[in-house]
Protein backbone atom coordinates (compact mmCIF):
# COMPACT_ATOMS: atom_id res chain seq x y z
CA UNK A 1 0.00 0.00 0.00
CA UNK A 2 2.79 2.45 0.86
CA UNK A 3 4.25 2.11 -2.64
CA UNK A 4 1.22 3.80 -4.15
CA UNK A 5 1.27 7.51 -5.12
CA UNK A 6 0.76 9.57 -1.98
CA UNK A 7 -2.24 11.31 -3.54
CA UNK A 8 -4.07 7.95 -3.65
CA UNK A 9 -3.67 7.33 0.09
CA UNK A 10 -6.49 7.91 2.60
CA UNK A 11 -5.35 11.29 3.93
CA UNK A 12 -7.13 13.74 6.21
CA UNK A 13 -5.84 17.07 7.44
CA UNK A 14 -6.36 17.67 11.16
CA UNK A 15 -6.07 20.49 13.65
CA UNK A 16 -7.09 20.90 17.29
CA UNK A 17 -7.35 23.98 19.46
CA UNK A 18 -6.97 23.39 23.18
CA UNK A 19 -6.39 25.02 26.54
CA UNK A 20 -2.61 24.69 26.20
CA UNK A 21 0.15 22.25 27.05
CA UNK A 22 0.61 24.08 30.35
CA UNK A 23 -2.45 22.16 31.55
CA UNK A 24 -0.50 18.92 31.04
CA UNK A 25 -2.85 15.96 31.50
CA UNK A 26 -5.77 18.35 32.05
CA UNK A 27 -5.42 20.01 28.65
CA UNK A 28 -8.86 20.15 27.09
CA UNK A 29 -9.87 20.13 23.44
CA UNK A 30 -11.85 23.25 22.53
CA UNK A 31 -12.18 22.84 18.77
CA UNK A 32 -11.38 20.17 16.19
CA UNK A 33 -11.45 20.03 12.41
CA UNK A 34 -10.87 17.12 10.04
CA UNK A 35 -10.81 17.59 6.26
CA UNK A 36 -10.28 14.68 3.84
CA UNK A 37 -7.72 15.21 1.10
CA UNK A 38 -8.85 13.91 -2.28
CA UNK A 39 -6.12 13.69 -4.94
CA UNK A 40 -4.03 15.82 -2.59
CA UNK A 41 -6.56 18.65 -2.19
CA UNK A 42 -9.00 19.50 0.66
CA UNK A 43 -12.49 18.12 0.08
CA UNK A 44 -14.52 20.86 1.71
CA UNK A 45 -17.78 19.09 0.99
CA UNK A 46 -16.72 16.42 3.48
CA UNK A 47 -15.08 18.75 5.99
CA UNK A 48 -15.92 18.37 9.67
CA UNK A 49 -15.45 21.00 12.35
CA UNK A 50 -16.90 21.42 15.79
CA UNK A 51 -16.41 23.32 19.00
CA UNK A 52 -16.04 21.16 22.10
CA UNK A 53 -17.40 21.92 25.55
CA UNK A 54 -14.53 21.17 27.96
CA UNK A 55 -16.90 20.90 30.92
CA UNK A 56 -15.03 23.57 32.87
CA UNK A 57 -14.21 27.27 32.54
CA UNK A 58 -11.57 28.17 29.98
CA UNK A 59 -8.71 30.13 31.56
CA UNK A 60 -7.87 33.55 30.16
CA UNK A 61 -4.61 32.93 28.32
CA UNK A 62 -3.10 34.75 25.35
CA UNK A 63 -2.52 31.56 23.37
CA UNK A 64 -6.16 30.44 23.41
CA UNK A 65 -7.64 31.13 20.01
CA UNK A 66 -9.93 34.15 19.63
CA UNK A 67 -13.60 33.36 20.01
CA UNK A 68 -13.17 30.23 22.13
CA UNK A 69 -14.90 31.63 25.19
CA UNK A 70 -16.99 30.05 27.94
CA UNK A 71 -20.11 31.66 26.51
CA UNK A 72 -19.55 30.04 23.12
CA UNK A 73 -18.28 26.67 24.31
CA UNK A 74 -21.05 26.01 26.82
CA UNK A 75 -23.43 25.26 23.93
CA UNK A 76 -20.95 22.95 22.16
CA UNK A 77 -21.05 19.14 22.32
CA UNK A 78 -19.08 17.36 25.04
CA UNK A 79 -16.04 15.26 24.05
CA UNK A 80 -17.98 11.99 24.36
CA UNK A 81 -20.65 13.30 21.99
CA UNK A 82 -18.23 13.62 19.08
CA UNK A 83 -16.35 10.37 19.70
CA UNK A 84 -18.21 8.34 17.07
CA UNK A 85 -17.76 11.09 14.47
CA UNK A 86 -14.02 11.28 15.11
CA UNK A 87 -13.61 7.53 14.92
CA UNK A 88 -15.36 7.49 11.56
CA UNK A 89 -13.19 10.29 10.19
CA UNK A 90 -9.81 9.33 11.67
CA UNK A 91 -9.72 5.54 11.86
CA UNK A 92 -7.35 4.04 9.30
CA UNK A 93 -6.44 7.38 7.71
CA UNK A 94 -3.13 9.22 7.55
CA UNK A 95 -3.42 12.47 9.51
CA UNK A 96 -1.78 15.55 8.00
CA UNK A 97 -0.99 18.62 10.08
CA UNK A 98 1.61 21.22 10.92
CA UNK A 99 3.55 19.86 13.88
CA UNK A 100 0.87 17.17 13.87
CA UNK A 101 2.37 15.17 16.73
CA UNK A 102 1.19 17.86 19.16
CA UNK A 103 -2.40 17.51 17.93
CA UNK A 104 -2.15 13.73 17.95
CA UNK A 105 -0.96 13.62 21.57
CA UNK A 106 -3.94 15.68 22.69
CA UNK A 107 -6.37 13.71 20.54
CA UNK A 108 -5.00 10.37 21.72
CA UNK A 109 -5.17 11.47 25.35
CA UNK A 110 -8.91 12.09 25.04
CA UNK A 111 -9.66 9.30 22.58
CA UNK A 112 -7.17 6.50 23.28
CA UNK A 113 -9.08 4.07 21.06
CA UNK A 114 -8.42 6.04 17.88
CA UNK A 115 -6.14 4.26 15.41
CA UNK A 116 -5.08 6.37 12.44
CA UNK A 117 -2.85 4.74 9.85
CA UNK A 118 -0.06 7.24 10.49
CA UNK A 119 0.99 10.87 10.81
CA UNK A 120 2.35 13.24 8.16
CA UNK A 121 3.90 16.46 9.43
CA UNK A 122 4.12 19.44 7.08
CA UNK A 123 6.66 21.05 9.44
CA UNK A 124 9.03 18.09 9.02
CA UNK A 125 8.41 18.27 5.28
CA UNK A 126 9.38 21.96 5.27
CA UNK A 127 12.58 21.06 7.11
CA UNK A 128 13.31 18.31 4.61
CA UNK A 129 12.92 20.87 1.83
CA UNK A 130 15.57 22.99 3.61
CA UNK A 131 13.43 26.10 3.44
CA UNK A 132 15.02 29.15 4.99
CA UNK A 133 13.26 31.59 7.29
CA UNK A 134 10.26 30.91 9.48
CA UNK A 135 8.59 27.54 9.05
CA UNK A 136 5.46 28.44 10.98
CA UNK A 137 2.20 27.56 9.27
CA UNK A 138 1.31 31.20 8.66
CA UNK A 139 4.74 32.03 7.27
CA UNK A 140 4.67 29.08 4.86
CA UNK A 141 1.14 29.90 3.73
CA UNK A 142 2.31 33.42 2.86
CA UNK A 143 5.58 32.22 1.33
CA UNK A 144 3.70 30.10 -1.21
CA UNK A 145 0.84 32.53 -1.78
CA UNK A 146 -1.84 30.28 -0.29
CA UNK A 147 -3.58 32.71 2.07
CA UNK A 148 -6.23 33.87 -0.38
CA UNK A 149 -7.06 30.27 -1.25
CA UNK A 150 -7.40 29.30 2.41
CA UNK A 151 -9.66 32.29 3.02
CA UNK A 152 -11.74 31.34 -0.02
CA UNK A 153 -12.23 27.79 1.25
CA UNK A 154 -12.85 28.92 4.85
CA UNK A 155 -14.93 32.11 4.53
CA UNK A 156 -15.06 33.97 7.80
CA UNK A 157 -12.25 31.81 9.19
CA UNK A 158 -9.00 32.99 10.68
CA UNK A 159 -5.57 31.62 11.55
CA UNK A 160 -5.28 29.70 14.83
CA UNK A 161 -8.78 28.34 14.47
CA UNK A 162 -9.12 24.65 13.72
CA UNK A 163 -10.69 24.70 10.26
CA UNK A 164 -8.48 27.47 8.89
CA UNK A 165 -5.30 25.76 10.08
CA UNK A 166 -6.51 22.37 8.85
CA UNK A 167 -7.19 23.65 5.35
CA UNK A 168 -3.92 25.57 5.34
CA UNK A 169 -1.97 22.39 6.14
CA UNK A 170 -3.91 20.47 3.49
CA UNK A 171 -3.08 23.04 0.81
CA UNK A 172 0.52 23.27 1.95
CA UNK A 173 1.18 19.53 1.68
CA UNK A 174 1.40 19.20 -2.14
CA UNK A 175 3.39 22.43 -2.38
CA UNK A 176 5.99 21.15 0.08
CA UNK A 177 6.05 17.72 -1.57
CA UNK A 178 7.23 19.44 -4.76
CA UNK A 179 9.92 21.34 -2.84
CA UNK A 180 11.65 18.23 -1.54
CA UNK A 181 14.54 17.01 -3.71
CA UNK A 182 14.13 14.46 -5.16
CA UNK A 183 10.38 15.10 -5.28
CA UNK A 184 8.20 12.88 -3.13
CA UNK A 185 6.07 10.57 -5.25
CA UNK A 186 5.04 7.56 -3.18
CA UNK A 187 3.33 7.34 0.18
CA UNK A 188 6.28 5.27 1.39
CA UNK A 189 8.73 8.11 0.73
CA UNK A 190 6.36 10.72 2.15
CA UNK A 191 6.07 8.76 5.40
CA UNK A 192 9.83 8.35 5.58
CA UNK A 193 10.38 12.08 5.12
CA UNK A 194 7.46 13.58 7.02
CA UNK A 195 6.41 11.18 9.78
CA UNK A 196 7.25 12.38 13.30
CA UNK A 197 9.25 9.97 15.45
CA UNK A 198 7.33 7.82 17.89
CA UNK A 199 6.98 9.55 21.25
CA UNK A 200 7.52 6.65 23.63
CA UNK A 201 7.10 8.77 26.74
CA UNK A 202 3.50 9.45 25.73
CA UNK A 203 2.82 5.75 25.54
CA UNK A 204 1.29 6.25 22.13
CA UNK A 205 0.63 3.32 19.81
CA UNK A 206 3.14 2.56 17.09
CA UNK A 207 1.50 3.89 13.96
CA UNK A 208 3.84 2.70 11.28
Amino acid sequence: MTGQPWTHAPLSALDLEGTGAQDRDREAILEVAVVPLVDGSPDMGSAYETLVNPGRPVPSRPWISPGLTDEVLVEAPRPEEISAELHERVEGRYLVGHNVAVDWRLLHRHYPGLRPAGLIDTLRLARAARLEGSRSLGALVDRFGLRDRVNELVPGGRPHRALWDTVAAGLLLPVLVREVAPPVVSLEVLLRVASPPEDREMGEPTLF
